[in-house]
């Protein structure tokens, strides 16, 4: 079936349409808000898209991975660094990986793995601790550009945390404090919508915050 597109959700009414097909091109549209309803997801994973998924299902031969995507992903259980049938990984239900999209083919499960291009793990794999939110996918690629965000620069001029970006809209913080992680989940997640400045002075609201925390904890 061809896929179909279109700028307008209007040319669809009294057509069908079935997972997968495209009811709306979003790329082209820029200072507009775009509320998704039911059964409609942004999504759509590319090959070589970086991306977190969480375990759902465990198999013989692969895992069934949510994506957040109109398909689940499965990871052959031989698509780790060094994998053989010796040394398949064992995760349970839940477990958050970071992944790299290896197959894409319209109407069919997209295909993952734990390792890059050339076979090593580099930083793919289950991500352990912190704390996993959901943005949309337009801010992920903000996360991911080049030159760095402002927020993500700023955040790592003055705080040390770790963090991964998947272009599916989800990103996972971690840090040795558990007010690091919410001040800077928080000021990721307030960034959407605010231009540069903006998110500058944002930020310093929220260090103030973390500076009262921190006090109040060392006071104890």
């Amino acid at each position: 079936m061809e896929n179909k597109q279109s700028s307008s959700p209007a040319s669809f009414v009294d057509s069908t349409v079935v997972p997968g097909d495209v009811v709306l091109d979003l790329s082209s549209m820029t200072n507009q808000t775009i509320k998704l309803g039911g059964g409609l997801r942004q999504y759509v994973p590319c090959v070589e898209d970086t991306i977190l998924g969480i375990v759902v299902d465990s198999k013989a031969d692969n895992f069934l991975i949510d994506i957040k995507g109109p398909a689940m992903g499965f990871l052959p259980v031989l698509a780790f660094e060094g994998g053989t049938r010796r040394n398949i990984p064992k995760f349970e239900v839940g477990t958050l990986l970071y992944l790299r999209v290896v197959k894409a083919n319209f109407g069919m499960n997209p295909e993952l793995s734990c390792t890059d291009a050339s076979g090593k793990a580099a930083e793919f794999g289950p991500l352990k601790d912190g704390y996993m939110f959901e943005t949309s996918t337009g801010l992920s690629r903000k996360l991911l550009s080049s030159p760095t965000c402002p927020v993500l620069e700023a955040l790592g001029k003055k705080l040390s945390f770790e963090i991964a970006v998947g272009l599916n809209g989800r990103v996972w913080v971690n840090a040795a404090s558990p007010d690091t992680i919410v001040v800077v989940a928080n000021a990721i997640m307030n960034s959407e919508s605010l231009s540069g400045a903006q998110q500058i002075i944002m930020l310093y609201d929220l260090m103030d915050s973390l500076v009262v925390v921190l006090l109040r904890e060392t006071k104890k």
